[in-house]
């Protein structure tokens, strides 16, 4: 089976061995690239290993072959040159490592970067492990960019294989045509053959879309501790959070310009959810919003300033929030993605 040569999975895993009959296992997903705007999944992922304790959990238990699904020259592996020759090759990684919650009940985290290709072959190979290990439950982590302010609750899009494991309502009223995802064909594939899967999109403001954005992972990881019935200890993402949140209004407030950019969105935003919740007209009292690449310029600078940023990213996103849009955030649906 082309699984069998994609995935390596280690036979004696102890922990799981000893699960009872009816014991739930839940696998994490949380792949680098597409789906994850202000880095919500990644760090939500980083928050996720950084609070295992070396005797209780992170052992690697399945090895993805990813030089089947990585494109090296899409995306090139650091190397250092050290004076005169090569060193330290950062080699990607496609690996599932046994965690465990802060109840000390064990559950999987699949990470790494979204296989560029073979997505089909990839899916397959998960499948793999789900039946090794007894998975009963996958859960996807990811984040959009939108055309919302940063000062407004994080709305999050619910998606599952399942209706049973739907607990939101949909922030959805109709069918959408989005670009596809190694994550989205899994919960599909997965469904066909009888297993369980569902996930979380944060929708990130736009203009941040390329800064480190901990709230978000602190409101994923808060749907995971539901959806995937795990408990989970969020207060040093929390506090990132805040320290990141303290960042940007201070900026906001030496940046008038700046300022009124954000207020638009506020206005937009605010108007929409009155709307919405009334039921009247969305349509109703329309005001223009600057284009994401306004936005981008503006934050430019805000960008470069921080002090865990290299240096200033690319102006983030073209999403044009000139329409229409709600307090989701939705804009022109062949725009935006869940």
């Amino acid at each position: 089976m082309v699984a069998e040569r994609l995935v390596h999975i280690v036979d004696d895993v102890p922990a799981l061995a000893q699960r009872r009959p009816g014991d739930h296992l839940t696998m994490l997903v949380v792949l680098e690239g597409f789906l994850d705007a202000g880095n919500a999944a990644g760090l939500a992922a980083a928050h996720l290993l950084g609070q295992q304790h070396p005797d209780r959990g992170g052992a690697v238990v399945a090895t993805f072959e990813v030089d089947e699904f990585h494109d090296y020259r899409a995306r090139r592996p650091p190397v250092t040159f050290a004076r005169d020759h090569y060193e330290s090759w950062e080699a990607p990684r496609l690996v599932v490592r046994l965690l465990r919650d802060a109840g000390g009940d064990p559950y999987l985290l699949l990470h790494g970067p979204e296989p560029d290709n073979r997505w089909e072959a990839f899916a397959r190979a998960v499948r793999e492990v789900v039946e090794r290990f007894g998975v009963t439950r996958t859960v996807s982590l990811g984040s959009v960019p939108m055309a919302v302010p940063h000062t407004r609750p994080i709305a999050v899009t619910h998606h599952a294989n399942n209706p049973d494991l739907i607990t939101e309502e949909s922030l959805w009223s109709s069918e959408l045509r989005v670009p596809g995802s190694a994550q989205a064909l899994l919960e599909v594939r997965l469904g066909e053959w009888g297993h369980d899967a569902l996930g979380y999109v944060a929708h990130i403001p736009h203009y941040l879309a390329q800064l480190d954005f901990p709230r978000a992972s602190a409101v994923l990881l808060e749907r995971v501790e539901r959806g995937g019935r795990l408990t989970l200890d969020l207060e040093e993402l929390r506090t990132a959070a805040g320290a990141r949140e303290l960042e940007i209004t201070t900026y906001l407030a030496n940046t008038p310009d700046v300022e009124e950019v954000v207020a638009s969105l506020e206005r937009q935003y605010d108007t929409f959810a009155r709307a919405e919740s009334s039921g009247a007209n969305l349509l109703a009292e329309d005001q223009p919003l600057p284009t994401g690449e306004e936005i981008g310029q503006q934050f430019e600078q805000f960008l470069a300033g921080l002090a865990d940023e290299p240096g200033p990213p690319e102006p983030p996103g073209t999403t044009d929030p000139t329409g229409p849009t709600d307090p989701t955030g939705r804009t022109d649906p062949e725009e935006d993605t869940p």
